[in-house]
C-alpha cells in the first residue's frame, strides 16, 4: 500500500463560499482535484502541465469521486488537506483526501483516476498501465 502523502494548508476565501459564508459543495471537489495534481507533482517532481509529455500520456482523468462532510467549513477557516494514493491498480488508482479544520476532520474525499493515453489507431482515450517507476515514488 502506498504511503507517500502530501499536505497543503490554505485559508478559505469568500469566493469559495455561498452567501451564508459556508464552503459550497462543488468547491470540495475542486479542492480534491487540485490536491491530486499537487500530490503527483510532489511525488514525481513533475509540474502537472508536463506530466503528459514526461510519461507519454494525456493525463490522469477523474472517473469517480465521492465525498463525506463531517462539519461545515467557513469563510476565514484555515484548512489542511492531506492526500495520498491508497491503491494502485494496473491502469487506475485511488486517491484519498482528508480536510481538517483546527486538526479536526471536516470532510473526506475519494477519487478514482486513470492513467490515460490516446490510442493512435482509434484516436480514442484509453487507459494504459501505470509505470512501475511511477508507483514506486509513492512508497
Amino acid at each position: 500500500m502506498p504511503s507517500f502523502t502530501n499536505c497543503r494548508t490554505f485559508s478559505i476565501e469568500w469566493g469559495y463560499c455561498d452567501p451564508a459564508g459556508l464552503v459550497s459543495s462543488r468547491r470540495y471537489f475542486e479542492f480534491f482535484d487540485e490536491s491530486s495534481w499537487l500530490l503527483f507533482e510532489a511525488a514525481l517532481g513533475v509540474n502537472p502541465h508536463d506530466l503528459g509529455e514526461r510519461y507519454g500520456i494525456l493525463g490522469i482523468p477523474l472517473v469517480d469521486v465521492k465525498a463525506s462532510f463531517r462539519k461545515p467549513i467557513r469563510f476565514g477557516d484555515e484548512v489542511e488537506i492531506v492526500s495520498h494514493v491508497s491503491e494502485f491498480r494496473r491502469s487506475s488508482f485511488a486517491v484519498k483526501h482528508a480536510i481538517l479544520v483546527g486538526g479536526e476532520p471536516a470532510a473526506e474525499g475519494a477519487e478514482t483516476r486513470v492513467w490515460a493515453a490516446l490510442d493512435q489507431v482509434t484516436q480514442k482515450i484509453i487507459s494504459v498501465p501505470i509505470p512501475l517507476d511511477v508507483m514506486s515514488r509513492f512508497d
